[in-house]
């Protein structure tokens, strides 16, 4: 039987940004050009609050990737919606972000405000390279009063060209211990960020791209949608193993170039059986197909550990280590 490619089955891609087109500065090579190959409908969803939906498109024009703002949807666009369920219209809110994010409330109707002092029915936050300890001083503040306060995202990071950075999850997690409070999040891995996606683009049949476990894929099994996870960003094979069902990808591949390749299953539930056991937490593999490497051999191994309901995996030779290594597992 033919195998269909992924952009064939589905109407539209929801693409996320740092790990799966870009790493900081750096496109990922052949991305670009797979985007326009699928033919589909693109959406941009990004967690990253520091840039405005024109910046971001902008963004990524400059590294080669065709891209408007009406296809760029920001988890700062997606907290300035649910801005309006706790608080009323024109409010006083301060933001702990970027001047884009400022500009997105602005263009709400909502008044900002740079002060603590200035009583503010909410408090927004999001990334910002240029946040000061002044900024988290008044969010902080804020807070304690008991206003509302929602984060556009809380990653923990940031991929770049340099490594991984500090993302907005680790300033909240800051703002966490000064206040002893929790913000409500609009980002990734919430669904409605996803859903006004897809809705963008009247898509039934979206595929979600992304490679972090965490918000991309927990964010597509929250809003019901399949996912595609993509080795080119900040998770790997073994963390997928390990992978709690409500962060599970349907499908895996190295990269978004996989949507256009067709006659390669990339779901992970139809991955081949293994020569394979279980033993305490771990799924042990004692001999492996001939030819079967790299990631099809990690969809394989994904598949047969989750049956098993075992996170780590096991080589029953130094031949098997060898070839699970290779295909990107931390073996034990």
């Amino acid at each position: 039987m033919s195998i269909s490619s992924l952009a064939t089955e589905h109407d539209a891609l929801l693409v996320d940004l740092d790990g799966t087109l870009i790493r900081g500065t750096e496109p990922i090579p052949g991305v670009s050009a797979g985007l326009e190959a699928s033919g589909l409908p693109v959406i941009f969803v990004t967690n990253n609050a520091s840039r405005a939906p024109e910046q971001t498109a902008s963004h990524l024009r400059d590294m080669g990737f065709s891209a408007v703002a009406d296809q760029v949807m920001t988890s700062a666009q997606a907290a300035v919606v649910m801005l309006g369920d706790h608080v009323p219209a024109g409010s006083r809110i301060l933001i702990v972000g970027h001047d884009s994010f400022r500009d997105l409330v602005r263009d709400a109707g909502y008044e900002v405000v740079l002060s603590a002092d200035n009583r503010p029915a909410a408090v927004l936050q999001g990334l910002s390279r240029e946040l000061t300890w002044a900024d988290l001083a008044e969010g902080c503040l804020a807070i304690r009063d008991g206003v509302p306060w929602i984060a556009s995202n809380t990653d923990a990071t940031l991929p770049t060209e340099r490594g991984l950075l500090p993302g907005n999850g680790a300033l909240v997690a800051a703002m966490m211990t000064a206040t002893d409070r929790s913000p409500v999040v609009a980002g990734k891995p919430a669904a409605g960020v996803l859903l006004a996606a897809a809705a963008r683009v009247d898509s039934r049949r979206p595929l979600v791209v992304g490679d972090r476990l965490d918000t991309d894929i927990e964010g597509a099994v929250a809003a019901g949608m399949p996912s595609l996870m993509v080795l080119s960003g900040v998770h790997g094979p073994s963390d997928l193993l390990a992978a709690p069902p409500a962060r599970r990808a349907t499908h895996l591949a190295d990269d978004l170039t996989a949507v256009n390749v067709a006659g390669e299953d990339f779901s992970i539930a139809n991955a081949p059986a293994l020569v394979a056991s279980a033993s305490a937490d771990a799924l042990v593999v004692e001999e492996l197909p001939d030819g079967l490497v790299g990631t099809p051999l990690a969809r394989a191994v994904i598949r047969q550990g989750w049956e098993r309901g075992v996170s780590l995996v096991v080589a029953g030779s130094g031949a098997v280590r060898s070839r699970l290594s290779d295909a990107g597992f931390t073996v034990d």
